[in-house]
C-alpha cells in the first residue's frame, strides 16, 4: 500500500516561501504528496513571488512524487496556466484538473497518466 501524504489532512497550507520546508518535512518518507489549490496561498499562483518555483524545485530535488489538483489553472492567469500545462506530463510533479486522476497517478507504479 502506498503512503500518500494529503496536505489538507495535516493542515498544511503553503502561504509563502518560508513554509516550503514544512511541506518537504511533512512528506519525508512518504511515497507521494497530494496538494490542491486550497493548500497554497495566493502567492503560489503569482509566479513572480517564487513560491511555486521553490516548492516545485525542492519536491523534484528531494524525489517527492507530487500531484497538484487545480480545477481551472487559467483562472490564475496565463503564466500559471502555461506552467500547469507544461507539468501535466512531468514524471515527478504533475498538475491535474480532477482529484481522482491525481490520486490514480500517485498510486500508479509508473509515471504514466
Amino acid at each position: 500500500m502506498m503512503n500518500i501524504t494529503i496536505a489538507s489532512e495535516h493542515g498544511l497550507i503553503i502561504h509563502d516561501r518560508t513554509q516550503v520546508e514544512d511541506a518537504i518535512s511533512l512528506c519525508w518518507g512518504a511515497d507521494g504528496l497530494l496538494l490542491t489549490e486550497n493548500d497554497v496561498g495566493h502567492d503560489f499562483f503569482r509566479l513572480e513571488s517564487g513560491v511555486a518555483g521553490e516548492l516545485l524545485q525542492k519536491l523534484v530535488n528531494y524525489g517527492v512524487k507530487t500531484a497538484f489538483v487545480c480545477h481551472n489553472p487559467s483562472a490564475y492567469g496565463q503564466r500559471f496556466s502555461e506552467l500547469a500545462s507544461e507539468l501535466s506530463t512531468h514524471p515527478q510533479v504533475r498538475f491535474f484538473r480532477a482529484a481522482h486522476d491525481a490520486t490514480d497517478w500517485l498510486h500508479a507504479d509508473g509515471t504514466s497518466a
